[in-house]
């Protein structure tokens, strides 16, 4: 294969330094797209043009974003464009993993069989050897228009070199988040996928805080804003925020057309842009050569800045208007290497969450 598209997987991290190695981000040969879903369609694209095969790699959680084209597009008995898929298995039965990543590994097997894609599993001690073996039978599914995959398990990939990725700013994304949560009292905060969360978590135990003003968004990528969004037309009288990431934000960028239309004018959305998918390994995104705040003003929202500093940040936050506001900070790439991960349940958060809300809503 020539051509790789796809979102990046703490898992598939090998694969993706390898990628970065060879192709960096030339758009002809590797694009890290918004979506699984975007990839596919890239992936169809490329086949169109050059007849030959694509690759795409996701983690399983992207599974989802995957299915439509998958369904609707890709299938033999739509327009049978074959495509390699390189599969994450986070969650993988009998291999303990975080809360979000459970139910999806029980399903990952089941949902590409009923998307009719073939699959097979490489674990640690699987050889090249094995793996050409099933690529030739991979193949005739391939020359029928069919799509095939290859389940990555933990520690089944490795590559001798690992890419380290940085950009310009110098703000880091927890003290961001600090200085954020000092200011939102008891305001409800919805927080994205991956380490804003964590981050988020431990800053509440730091200061010996309850959770339950906090949606930590664990799974569900991208999402994060539309939560916040059905919050926040639900409850007015409350000031709503959402801690977004910059590849969560892109990966259903939709979202803020329709918070735009909706205009709620408690809701604060932050986007914490380190221009890198971070939690899963650091690779770019597009965030670092568009102009968010734009975007943001294109679909309406009233107010739109970008900070870089703490001293610019405190501004914005003290002069915050009572209007929809979106606002980028501009992080460094990095966490503390001793970042714990959340002790409750999600379940349990969830409760507490709403029980709050609960208390701090009018009666219907």
């Amino acid at each position: 294969a020539d051509f790789y598209a796809g979102v990046p997987d703490s898992q598939l991290r090998p694969l993706c330094d390898c990628l970065m190695d060879a192709y960096g981000l030339d758009p002809r040969r590797h694009i890290i797209a918004a979506s699984e879903g975007t990839a596919a369609a890239l992936a169809a694209g490329y086949h169109l043009a050059t007849g030959r095969v694509p690759v795409v790699y996701l983690q399983n959680s992207g599974e989802g974003n995957l299915v439509n084209p998958a369904a609707s597009l890709l299938h033999r008995e739509v327009y049978g464009i074959p495509v390699i898929l390189i599969v994450g298995w986070r969650g993988q039965p009998g291999v303990r993993d975080e809360p979000q990543h459970i139910f999806q590994g029980k399903i990952t097997e089941k949902l590409l069989h009923l998307l009719d894609i073939s699959t097979f599993a490489v674990k640690k001690d699987t050889t090249e050897a094995e793996i050409l073996a099933q690529m030739e039978v991979f193949r005739q599914t391939l020359r029928q228009g069919g799509q095939v995959a290859f389940l990555i398990e933990k520690g089944a990939l490795e590559f001798g070199k690992s890419i380290q990725y940085r950009n310009e700013n110098t703000l880091s994304r927890e003290a961001a988040i600090r200085q954020i949560a000092a200011v939102t009292g008891g305001d409800p905060i919805v927080s994205t996928t991956g380490k804003a969360s964590r981050e988020l978590y431990e800053i509440r135990e730091a200061n010996r805080q309850p959770h339950d003003t906090d949606f930590l968004t664990v799974g569900s990528m991208g999402h994060a804003s539309a939560i916040a969004l059905g919050i926040a037309l639900q409850r007015p009288e409350k000031r709503v925020w959402c801690l977004d990431g910059d590849g969560a934000a892109l990966m259903h960028l939709g979202a803020m057309a329709a918070i735009g239309a909706a205009g709620p004018e408690n809701l604060i959305h932050v986007v914490l842009n380190n221009e890198a998918h971070e939690s899963v390994g650091g690779m770019p995104t597009a965030a670092g050569r568009i102009d968010l705040p734009a975007i943001a003003r294109a679909c309406g929202y009233g107010k739109a800045a970008s900070v870089s500093t703490p001293e610019a940040l405190a501004q914005v936050l003290a002069e915050l208007p009572g209007a929809l506001t979106f606002l980028e900070v501009k992080c460094t790439i990095g966490a503390r290497a001793d970042l714990g991960r959340p002790t409750l349940p999600p379940q349990i958060q969830k409760e507490q969450f709403a029980r709050r809300l609960a208390v701090i809503s009018p009666k219907a």
